[in-house]
């Protein structure tokens, strides 16, 4: 089993989180404040590693096995992101997604700064479903 970080659409309401939700929800969570986060063509979110220019992002956590990890959630993500590490606010590292290295952060074609928002579902003007919060 691993910690899966899911701040974009796996997380409870979007359109993927048939991946994640059939596991343990373990609550809301945010990272350390080490990351900008980015809306990819406005279709997805992208965390990029940043310390001391980053902020907190908020997402939601989930306790999957490693096989589903590679079997049906990452087959479902777009080419522009990865699995990486973050590290949330309570220290913990946790697997989650991020931008793949190479995508160009300089030109930002397609990429739209979205750190301030702090979560995708503020920066798309969503409501978080209710209960399990543990931040």
């Amino acid at each position: 089993m691993a910690r899966l970080f899911c701040n974009g659409d796996a997380m409870r309401g979007g359109v993927l989180h048939h991946n994640v939700a059939a596991h343990t929800f373990l609550g809301t969570v945010r990272t350390t404040p080490d990351y900008r986060f980015y809306s990819v063509r406005d279709e997805f979110p992208a965390l990029v590693l940043a310390p001391n220019v980053g902020a907190a992002i908020e997402g939601e956590l989930y306790d999957v096995p490693m096989n589903d990890i590679r079997a049906r959630f990452l087959p479902d993500e777009p080419p522009e992101l990865e699995l990486t590490v973050v590290q949330l606010e309570n220290g913990d590292s946790v697997l989650a997604v991020g931008l793949r290295p190479g995508i160009l952060l300089d030109d930002h074609t397609g990429l739209t700064d979205i750190t301030a928002a702090g979560s995708w579902r503020r920066y798309r003007g969503l409501t978080a479903p209710s209960s399990g919060d543990v931040s």
